[in-house]
């Protein structure tokens, strides 16, 4: 597969562009156990950001119902034509164009995007399962549980808290940075996630409040969650007397010393819940 790529990409005379995160999958079988981990079959209807030239797209054309490769790139998008007869090519941003209806996402995703794109798909898509290559410290960060550190760095952040809330989320295996073409600095991982309901933020504009609330008290990790400016609402609101609180108050005022990283994705949404009460 990598010499295909090359000849391909010598033919054409094309320069990737290492700043755009343009990184090919050329191991066989890594692209076949992604498949295989989709469950891709003659029913799905399968969404591919970032096809590239195609490795991946003529696996999937052969076995989906349906295929819609993205690519940016518009060099690339005239050989994805000519290689993927049976895929409909959609030129343009993952993050800007308008994406058709589908059940299952599989991409290599470019490093550089992979917070967006991953929050872009859960908040605004619908679909059953994706599986994404993503930086391994990346994927890694996307499972951590809270206080979690590596070395002497915590890991735990807004992008486990949101993306643990709004899916089930595993890595599936560690694949090195040998099986990319060009070859990235770092190893990556193979991540399944599958979206799940929040009965709690039924809604976008709940999930897209949630987020940012989130991203607020991780924008200030080192602080108690009564100290961050945006949350001094909550905690220093009206006060009562402890027989006259209901249980969020008294949740809360449990709560108030604690500092981010110490709360369970769970946590999270009872007080992005409370905030909007409460505002």
């Amino acid at each position: 597969m990598g010499r295909e790529i090359l000849e391909i990409l010598r033919e054409r005379r094309i320069i990737l562009k290492r700043g755009e995160g343009q990184r090919f999958l050329i191991d066989e079988r890594v692209a076949e156990r992604m498949l295989e981990y989709a469950a891709v079959s003659g029913e799905d209807v399968v969404l591919e950001i970032g096809a590239g030239i195609g490795n991946l797209t003529k696996r999937l054309e052969e076995r989906a119902a349906k295929v819609y490769a993205v690519e940016k790139d518009k060099r690339l998008c005239e050989i994805l034509r000519e290689r993927c007869k049976n895929a409909e090519i959609i030129e343009g941003d993952v993050l800007r164009v308008d994406l058709p209806p589908f059940n299952k996402v599989i991409a290599n995703l470019p490093f550089h995007l992979s917070s967006p794109i991953t929050l872009n798909l859960l908040l605004f898509h619908d679909f059953d399962i994706a599986v994404l290559t993503y930086q391994r410290e990346f994927a890694e960060k996307m499972v951590a549980s809270p206080d979690m550190r590596v070395g002497k760095k915590k890991i735990y952040g807004r992008l486990s808290v949101i993306v643990q809330t709004l899916s089930d989320v595993e890595i599936l295996e560690i694949v090195p940075r040998s099986v990319f073409f060009p070859q990235p600095s770092v190893d990556a991982a193979i991540v399944r996630l599958k979206p799940k309901d929040v009965p709690e933020l039924p809604t976008i504009a709940e999930k897209s409040y949630f987020c940012s609330v989130v991203g607020m008290a991780f924008s200030r990790r080192r602080r108690k969650l009564k100290n961050i400016p945006a949350f001094k609402h909550v905690f220093f609101g009206e006060k009562q007397e402890s027989a006259k609180m209901d249980e969020d108050d008294k949740w809360l005022r449990s709560i108030a010393d604690l500092r981010p990283d110490a709360l369970k994705p769970s946590d999270f949404v009872r007080l992005s819940v409370a905030m909007m009460r409460r505002r």
